[in-house]
């Protein structure tokens, strides 16, 4: 087995895979409620205010560790750290804070999954906004389909894993960012 790890093929992929990382669900799916919801405008600034100054440290350092280790956040503290230090703990913390943001983002990402068959098939042609609560309730409260449904995201994820960093993650980001534009 080879030590070359595989890259991205092109800039587009990487900016593109670094907005989509960026951005997330939350600023995707709560941005817009919570922009309504408090002023708009004024929310929009400090926000962008806030992601500059505490966002763009942690990315550009984010950045500097992998392009530095050549590793995964699990090991690249271990690589970088000076002699003596515990820098390798964030590793750690790294590995633990992605087993948590998965379990939040496969659960959303399948409600949006089936939300997404539901709204095709025309479930909701007719609903008002009191309809279509109710049937996010009981979606909620059904245990089997939130676990279905994040099984299909996860494997929808570690199908593009699996094809590798160029034929799938780059190209699933580049489509997926275009049809959010």
């Amino acid at each position: 087995m080879s030590d070359q790890r595989e890259t991205l093929g092109s800039r587009l992929g990487f900016l593109l895979l670094s907005a989509g990382c960026a951005i997330g669900l939350g600023n995707v799916w709560r941005f817009p409620y919570i922009t309504g919801k408090y002023g708009g405008a004024a929310f929009v600034l400090i926000y962008i205010v806030f992601l500059i100054i505490l966002g763009l440290p942690v990315m550009i350092t984010e950045f500097a560790v992998g392009r530095a280790s050549r590793k995964s956040m699990s090991v690249a503290f271990k690589e970088l750290e000076p002699a003596g230090t515990k820098w390798h703990w964030y590793g750690k913390f790294a590995v633990v804070g992605n087993y948590l943001l998965m379990m939040f983002y496969t659960v959303v990402a399948g409600w949006f999954l089936k939300y997404f068959f539901e709204m095709i098939s025309g479930k909701f042609v007719g609903m008002d906004s009191g309809k279509i609560a109710e049937c996010f309730g009981a979606t909620v409260g059904n245990p089997t389909s939130l676990i279905i449904w994040m099984l299909v995201v996860i494997i929808i994820g570690m199908t593009c894993c699996f094809l590798g960093l160029q034929k799938g993650v780059e190209n699933v980001t580049k489509f997926m960012m275009c049809a959010l534009l």
